[in-house]
Order: structure tokens, then C-alpha cells, then sequence
């Protein structure tokens, strides 16, 4: 399936029925008196988060969403049938806004959130409601109200738990591999990942996470560069950042400190999320030199950051980095319901 991650969908909600002019007309009721009905309310667009959904691909080719109007109101008092509303299914984590003016619409972010795009038009009136004691005959009746049109600008920014960053080909898509059951495709050449690849991570029975390869980032990334200012978006969504960096590195810390400036450029924001950092292909490495190359690498990086060491391909150290992101996806967690 393609990930799609922005589209510009256009959407009209229904028109308002028109409300009925109706009279009485039964044999024995002489001037029976306005009998006519309310017209029914035009159908809303609702945007609606669905937890199922990665992408946005399916309104990339149905750009044209338009709600049904509701009908006219008859006679004898019987009122219009209301429109149905339109729903549209879009990922957790959808943006939406006025594509003309930027303005933001809202956000749907957990499953089972709505949002409503475009609301329809109210019915008219019949004119058995205008009727008083001062117009016992009205002859008239409301129109319905017209639907809204807008153009919406639609852009989706993953939900994960733990986004994964480092450089093309540091071994993102081997990991996430690994430790779910997601199928990146994996290659040995610079931009495999093309797109976002999420993957659950089980750590108990009844514990997961959920993992997201973000593709693209080189230097200058955060200026245009590459893919990265693409999908750093994506970043800014994930509760804990797991950095990778190979340790055939020239220099594992100044890699890391790149990666920590495109993200800051970005946005600074970024460089304040909780992150760990995965050392990974130690199969490259002799076994008896982990322990020696672990060490010296926390010296280099410093007390405050969280270093281990792994091999997706040797499943080296996956079971303990995996344990350490779930309990700090716990932290995060247990922060933002407090």
C-alpha cells in the first residue's frame, strides 16, 4: 500500500430540504387548515479517526466528497428525510485545514474521534409551523439552508510510540523488522525507506508499543534536503526518539550530534523528547569486544543519555532495549493523563 501522508480533498455538505406549503383536504373537515411538513437536514462531513488506517491514499483518488441533501417536506405534516451524514475515514494523527486561509479545523488523534468538516444545511419550515392565532392560513414556507463547500487541506502526522531516526542505511528497517511483524522492504543502498514503517512491538502478553522507521534524514534535512523535511513532521508525534547509529561510524558521537541539529533546526522542541541510543550492527564486531565497545562508548557520550548496544541480524540486545522503551513509553504515558 502507498503511504500517502497529504492530500487536498474538496467537500460540500447536503442542502437543507425546503419546507412544504400543504393543506387539509379531508372530505368532512371543511378548511382543514396548513398541513405541510418541515423539510429534512442536509447531510454533515465528518472527518473520523480509525485506528486500521496508515494512509491517506484512499481520498488521494476520491477528492470529491459530497454529503446527500435532505428532501422536501409533503403534505399532511409529514416531514423531509434528513440527509446522511458523509464520513471519512482517515488515520490517527490527521490534521485538517482551510487550504485558501491555512485555518486550522481540528485534529482527530485518538480512534473514534470526529471532526466535522462541513456541516448541512438546515431544513426549511413547513407552513404548519407558522401558524398562530393571528395566521390561521399561512401560505409559505422556509427553502432549506445551502450546504457548506470548502477545500480542506488534509495531512497526516504518525502516531507512535518510539520513532526511530538516524541515517540512511543505519539499519531502521532491520530493527523494526525484528522486533514486529511490520515487512519493510530492506536493501543495502542509501533511501530503501521511502515512507514511514510502522510496526507493534509485543513486550508481554498484553503489552506493545508501537515503532515508526522516519526515512530520509541527511544533513540538511530541516532545510529542504533529501526526504527528511518530508517526514520529520512525523517525529514530532513520537513519545520517546530511539536513535541508530551504526558502529562502522567514523565517529559515533558526531553522528548522533548531527542528527540532534537537524531534528533542533526543525523544530527545537524535538531535541527536548526522551531518546535512547541503539548502537546497532554488533555483529560487525568480535563478541569479546562488546562489553569494552559499550563501555567507551557511554564514556564518549556522557552520563545523561542512555546507550546500548544491538544487532537486529544476531538479535543481540533487542529483548533489553526493548523492555527499557516500554517502561519509558509508561513514563510518557502515565505524564499526559496526569
Amino acid at each position: 500500500m502507498r503511504f500517502i501522508d497529504q492530500v487536498t480533498v474538496y467537500v460540500r455538505s447536503g442542502h437543507g430540504g425546503a419546507g412544504s406549503v400543504a393543506f387539509r383536504r379531508e372530505k368532512y373537515v371543511p378548511k382543514g387548515g396548513p398541513a405541510g411538513g418541515n423539510g429534512g437536514q442536509g447531510g454533515s462531513v465528518i472527518l473520523q479517526a480509525d485506528k486500521h488506517l496508515y494512509t491517506l491514499l484512499d481520498l488521494r483518488y476520491n477528492p470529491h466528497q459530497r454529503a446527500p441533501r435532505g428532501e422536501g417536506g409533503q403534505g399532511n405534516n409529514r416531514a423531509g428525510k434528513d440527509g446522511g451524514d458523509l464520513v471519512l475515514r482517515v488515520p490517527c494523527g490527521t490534521i485538517a485545514r482551510v487550504s485558501d486561509s491555512g485555518e486550522l479545523l481540528g485534529e482527530v488523534v485518538q480512534h473514534g474521534d470526529h471532526l466535522v468538516l462541513a456541516k448541512g444545511g438546515r431544513g426549511g419550515k413547513g407552513n404548519t409551523f407558522f401558524k398562530s392565532a393571528t395566521r390561521q392560513v399561512p401560505r409559505y414556507a422556509q427553502p432549506g439552508e445551502p450546504g457548506e463547500e470548502k477545500t480542506i487541506q488534509l495531512e497526516l502526522k504518525m502516531l507512535a510510540d518510539v520513532g526511530l531516526v538516524g541515517f540512511p542505511n543505519a539499519g531502521k528497517s532491520t530493527l523494526v523488522a525484528s522486533v514486529s511483524a511490520a515487512r519493510p522492504k530492506i536493501a543495502d543502498y542509501p533511501f530503501t525507506t521511502l515512507a514511514p514503517s510502522p510496526g507493534v512491538v509485543r513486550v508481554d502478553e498484553y503489552e506493545s508499543f508501537v515503532i515508526a522507521d522516519i526515512p530520509g534524514i541527511i544533513e540538511g534535512a530541516s532545510k529542504g534536503k533529501g526526504l527528511g523535511l518530508r517526514f520529520l513532521r512525523h517525529i514530532e508525534r513520537n513519545a520517546v526518539l530511539l536513535f541508530l547509529i551504526p558502529v562502522i561510524s567514523d565517529d559515533i558521537v558526531s553522528e548522533f550530534e548531527s542528527l540532534m541539529r537537524e531534528l533542533h533546526n526543525y523544530d527545537p522542541k524535538l531535541s527536548q523528547k526522551r531518546r535512547f541510543i541503539a548502537l546497532s550492527k554488533a555483529d560487525l564486531l568480535p563478541e569479546e569486544e562488546h562489553a569494552y565497545y559499550l563501555d567507551q562508548a557511554r564514556r564518549r557520550f556522557g552520563s545523561q543519555e542512555n546507550v546500548f548496544l544491538i544487532s537486529a541480524v544476531a538479535d543481540f540486545g533487542l529483548d533489553t532495549l526493548k523492555r527499557e522503551l516500554w517502561k519509558c513509553v509508561q513514563e510518557e504515558q502515565l505524564q499526559g493523563e496526569s
